[in-house]
């Protein structure tokens, strides 16, 4: 028996989107990441600036086994929360800030929801408190520090961030994001390669020099800090892109070369060259201050950063006597900021570097009860168990992928009154209050914080309690 030739092809894959077709999409619902969600013969496409009860028109940018990406390039039926003008006209093609399109108020609402439903999925984080989102007092101009991509030719050189799934460089223009000092840099920056024919690093030929533009504002002094990051030492070019800039822009006060020839995606290299003098500006975040150096790891949004360690000192309840433990300390923002109500603070980070500049930041602000250990967590916080002394209260303050199983058990080992979660991930937020609450530490309350407006993200703080000081 003859088997019936045939040329077509399964349903599903002759109608998969191909990167650069356009089609007309109704948005469903907006993802973690703050993508439109639409869904086009069976596949789930994600659409930057595109909002719930939408129809828009998207051009398909990516398309490959496990994700779809579009590019919203006209709204057939708006949202009511979409904002008539918004601030900033790349917003459909560049995805640093996915939320720019929409209403503030909306966004603050969305990210609430998204807290909620992130914890609800655990039975034990039902009864926990969300609080409303806490609103930031600049929704816009507050990045103080940009890291940014330098690609293209001299005489035309694109300053700015990765498009998603590639290595094209959007040019950002005028960040409605970035602290006005920042803009007038990037400005700058690109008119004095355009004027000194500075080579731009090819990663394909790997010929030229200048790879990317790091900044760093501090506004308490009203001053900046640039990084040329080049593939080689280059001080002909660096000196005189330097003179440029300072010349443009008068506040720039530290300006430093870091080499990077490797192939990986690592910005800075392993020193810096300082073409100033000045090596490090000076921020404020209430009363404290803070040395900022190229390397150093402080928040890009001082005021989201003095609300959430504000929040943090009100959920301590410190009265002078207590002994805090501040885990993942970084360069000591928490606990400088907790130092004046306590007996002692303990700091514990994994990075050197950081350590060293927590311990010179306590320094330059008088505090002597803090101490700063450099190592693993669980590690350092065994050996404070072993110490045989109380700690009242256990600040965590985690990178997105939260804390390792054996930390939080270390933890809960040391029997704090109260634990303090600090977390940009609701995900592992909700993860790691599940497991401390089978480590008897019931989570009563997070508050949301809004640090970085008009892009996905929320930050969180929690309120833990130990289950045998409530009952």
């Amino acid at each position: 028996m003859m088997r019936k030739r045939t040329d077509e092809t399964p349903k599903s894959k002759k109608l998969k989107p191909l990167q650069g077709q356009t089609l007309d999409l109704s948005i469903i619902s907006l993802d973690e990441d703050g993508y439109g969600i639409a869904d086009h013969a069976d596949t789930k496409i994600r659409v930057n600036g595109a909002f719930p009860g939408e129809q828009v028109r998207a051009r398909i940018t990516f398309s490959g086994q496990r994700d779809t990406f579009a590019d919203t390039i006209k709204i057939l039926r708006g949202s009511p929360e979409r904002l008539p003008e918004p601030p900033c006209s790349k917003g459909t093609a560049c995805d640093g800030c996915q939320l720019i399109q929409m209403k503030y108020q909306a966004q603050l609402d969305w990210k609430k929801g998204l807290v909620e439903a992130t914890l609800r999925r655990y039975p034990s984080l039902r009864e926990t408190t969300i609080r409303p989102v806490l609103a930031a007092k600049k929704p816009l101009g507050y990045r103080t520090t940009a890291k940014l991509m330098i690609s293209g030719k001299f005489a035309a050189p694109n300053i700015g961030i990765y498009r998603r799934n590639s290595h094209q460089v959007i040019d950002i223009g005028n960040c409605p994001l970035h602290h006005p000092l920042i803009n007038q840099i990037v400005a700058a920056v690109r008119e004095g390669i355009r004027k000194g024919k500075v080579p731009i690093y090819n990663p394909k030929t790997r010929n030229g020099i200048l790879r990317y533009l790091v900044i760093r504002v501090s506004e308490q002094e009203d001053r900046a800090m640039a990084v040329f990051v080049t593939s080689e030492r280059s001080f002909n070019e660096i000196h005189h892109l330097t003179k440029h800039l300072q010349k443009a822009v008068p506040q720039v006060m530290v300006v430093a070369q870091s080499v990077n020839n490797s192939t990986g995606n690592v910005i800075l290299g392993d020193r810096e060259y300082f073409v100033t003098k000045r090596q490090t500006l000076t921020e404020k975040i209430g009363d404290i201050r803070f040395s900022v150096s190229p390397r150093s790891f402080f928040q890009v949004n001082n005021d989201g950063a003095r609300t959430i360690y504000e929040q943090v000192r009100q959920w301590a309840a410190l009265t002078g006597s207590e002994r805090v433990v501040d885990v993942y300390c970084g360069v000591g923002g928490i606990s400088l900021f907790l130092a004046g109500n306590s007996h002692e603070i303990i700091g514990i980070e994994v990075v050197a570097a950081a350590v060293a500049d927590a311990e010179k930041n306590a320094s330059m602000n008088g505090i002597r009860n803090c101490r700063f250990e450099a190592g693993d967590a669980a590690r350092q916080l065994e050996d404070i168990s072993a110490e045989a002394v109380a700690v009242d209260v256990v600040v965590l303050n985690p990178p997105r992928k939260g804390c390792d199983e054996e930390v939080l058990r270390s933890c809960a080992n040391l029997k704090p009154r109260r634990i303090i979660y600090v977390s940009c991930s609701p995900t592992t937020l909700a993860r790691d209050l599940n497991l401390l609450a089978g480590l008897g530490y019931r989570a009563l309350e997070v508050q949301p914080v809004d640090m970085f407006p008009q892009t996905s993200h929320v930050e969180n703080v929690a309120l833990l309690a130990s289950e045998t000081r409530l009952s």
